[in-house]
């Protein structure tokens, strides 16, 4: 396979049950159990939305890794971008991808994204209170977590930029001292052995420049339906609710796609970032963003667009970001589900490898004329 662009899916390795989850949710909570809890909030609202080919898995099993990683490569995705969770040293869910490391499989490339943002009771639905709380307690602490990151950094599956590890940082705005840091984290790399490490910060904001916070790159990801909303489908979902709170917001696909693409910014490498479905009711019941009716084919107008965009960056850099392979309970996942099969992998694989040939087919064309 030869794909237009560097497709990596975000996963998410919540789907085990942990300790901690056991304590604040119930016994054996994974969001599984938000799943199958969904209920349709508004006539034609799309829930629950179930698994189908993969099933209702669980990520301790390696078979299960293996499915997931064999369906990501037959439809032209290059790696899984595992979050990673670090606390000042503690760590969650760190199992599935800690046995993906030591046992070598999948034999399907990875990398890390620190998903430094701290845990609240609302991330699941509950009250606002703080389960595990992001802290930044200095140069110490940064290189424990460097220590801890080096191993997966050597892998030969990590996926790499001129040789260079790629890393990412979810909430790049939080970390305090980001030159310095960041800085340490090089030094530290090239003193390891490696030529140094890629480092691109997630925003929201399309005018953000990475480059003055000492990343090489960022992402825009576009994942929150408060940006903007439809007044009819909004008031149509609040109407259906009948009695209690709601802020409840939808917007259809077909208008909020065309948000995720930016325009190149002078200086900046920002690669880009697409959803092909957003519904995180869910999590948060009337509290939910939702992306309305979404379909293959809609997703398939935004592939096109994100490879166009991904190809305007150098050779090596052309990353095309999919958030993402398995949020189930945030509706937003590439995993095939009992509506509509795997057409949305089906739909990416068609985009990522024939793109070229349609490109020359259309070049030809013009040059006949």
């Amino acid at each position: 396979m030869n794909p237009q662009a560097r497709a990596i899916a975000m996963y998410l390795p919540q789907f085990h049950p942990i300790r901690e989850n056991n304590e604040w949710w119930g016994p054996g909570f994974t969001e599984w159990v938000n799943v199958v809890k969904a209920r349709p909030l508004y006539p034609g609202h799309d829930q629950p939305r179930m698994p189908a080919d993969l099933g209702f898995y669980d990520l301790r099993l390696p078979e299960t890794r293996q499915a997931q990683a064999t369906l990501a490569h037959e439809h032209g995705i290059e790696a899984f971008c595992y979050y990673h969770y670090w606390f000042a040293g503690r760590e969650l869910l760190e199992r599935p991808f800690d046995e993906v490391l030591a046992s070598g499989e999948p034999d399907f490339s990875f990398c890390l994204c620190w998903a430094n943002q701290t845990w609240a009771g609302t991330w699941q639905g509950g009250t606002n209170r703080t389960l595990v709380e992001q802290t930044y307690p200095g140069a110490s602490d940064h290189r424990a977590h460097f220590e801890k990151l080096l191993p997966a950094f050597f892998d030969r599956r990590y996926v790499r930029v001129d040789n260079k590890p790629v890393f990412i940082i979810y909430r790049p705005l939080d970390l305090p001292d980001s030159q310095a840091t960041l800085e340490l984290w090089r030094k530290l790399a090239q003193q390891a052995g490696l030529p140094g490490l890629y480092l691109i910060g997630q925003s929201y904001d399309p005018q953000f420049k990475p480059h003055k916070l000492g990343y090489d790159a960022s992402i825009f990801a576009r994942t929150r339906a408060s940006l903007t909303r439809n007044l009819n489908l909004t008031q149509l979902a609040t109407a259906a609710l009948r009695r209690g709170p709601s802020k409840l917001r939808v917007i259809p696909y077909q208008v909020v796609l065309n948000t995720f693409i930016t325009d190149p910014l002078p200086g900046v490498t920002c690669h880009p970032c697409i959803l092909p479905n957003w519904d995180n009711s869910p999590r948060h019941g009337r509290r939910g963003h939702i992306y309305h009716n979404s379909t293959p084919e809609l997703f398939r107008t935004i592939v096109r667009r994100g490879i166009a965009r991904a190809r305007h960056e150098q050779p090596g850099r052309q990353f095309l970001f999919l958030k993402s392979w398995n949020e189930w309970a945030e509706g937003n996942y590439l995993e095939p589900d009992t509506k509509w099969g795997n057409d949305y992998l089906v739909v990416l694989r068609e985009e990522l490898l024939t793109s070229n040939v349609r490109t020359n087919t259309k070049e030809q064309e013009a040059a006949r004329a």
